[in-house]
């Protein structure tokens, strides 16, 4: 058989394996489920109509658990394994791929009019939990300062705690909004607001985004590691057990109908890198 032939053949193969609609299951972190997960996959299947992605979203921990299990294909992560996934990983003998998809970042936003243009982790930390209440603390007006928030069953609710405030809980004063858009239009009408919305929602004419700790809220930042308010999002895959379906799917997420879908939902997309990269 002739190099084409068996191209061919292995072509047709994958197809119809894809076409039949294998299964693909996928397990682990909330701030990828929640909110991302749902697009991606819908997005996949508009191009793959019989694709049957089943999610799961209770963790990180829960995602790589049942991927050394044997209990999924994909284990969505918001963290790097830990010692003890590894020791684990190691015992069993498997290999586990790292793919990162891209970012979970968050830009912190006021009204244009306000003096402050940046302030320090430690700055927002306080702000947020309650401990500054007043704008002239950290340079600005001597007025209050008024807290706009994601509502509790949001992903960036819990995500802005771990992220930017040692998990410590908002000032009982925070307004509670449903939607990015909604903490938009509030701290555009309040000179004396603050809020957070999803980084690629953060070059709006209505706010201001601030620089933390000196790095503006940016795809080179975030990439670069200096801006303190994101984290990586990550694809564990087994070695060699990567179904068919699983590899189109993880294509397509890093394809640029998949991080257009994820630029748009507010998430930061990746730079170019290999598609597969060893995690350790």
């Amino acid at each position: 058989m002739n190099a084409f032939r068996r191209s061919w053949l292995v072509f047709a193969l994958a197809a119809a394996t894809l076409a039949a609609g294998e299964k693909i299951v996928i397990r682990g972190s909330n701030t990828f489920g929640e909110e991302l997960a749902p697009l991606l996959i819908d997005g996949y299947r508009r191009a793959h109509p019989a694709a049957e992605v089943q999610l799961e979203s209770k963790g990180s921990a829960s995602g790589i658990a049942a991927l050394l299990a044997g209990e999924c294909d994909l284990a969505s992560s918001s963290r790097y394994l830990n010692e003890d996934e590894q020791r684990l990983a190691r015992s069993r003998g498997l290999k586990l791929i790292s793919t990162l998809l891209g970012f979970y970042g968050v830009a912190v936003i006021v009204h244009p009019g306000n003096p402050v243009d940046r302030l320090s982790d430690t700055q927002v930390r306080d702000i947020f939990t309650g401990a500054v209440t007043a704008w002239k603390s950290v340079g600005g007006w001597d007025t209050p300062i008024h807290l706009y928030i994601r509502d509790p069953i949001s992903g960036t609710y819990l995500g802005f705690e771990e992220l930017a405030m040692e998990r410590k809980p908002y000032a009982p004063s925070a307004k509670a909004l449903t939607s990015y858009a909604a903490i938009i239009a509030a701290v555009a009408k309040d000179p004396s607001g603050i809020g957070y919305v999803g980084m690629a929602l953060a070059d709006h004419s209505e706010i201001k985004a601030l620089r933390i700790n000196n790095a503006p809220p940016s795809r080179l930042t975030v990439n670069d590691g200096d801006y303190p308010y994101s984290r990586g999002l990550r694809f564990y895959t087994i070695k060699g057990r990567e179904p068919p379906a699983v590899q189109d799917f993880i294509h397509f997420v890093l394809s640029g109908s998949g991080q257009e879908i994820l630029t748009n939902a507010g998430f930061v997309g990746r730079f170019e890198q290999p598609i597969w990269s060893p995690e350790w």
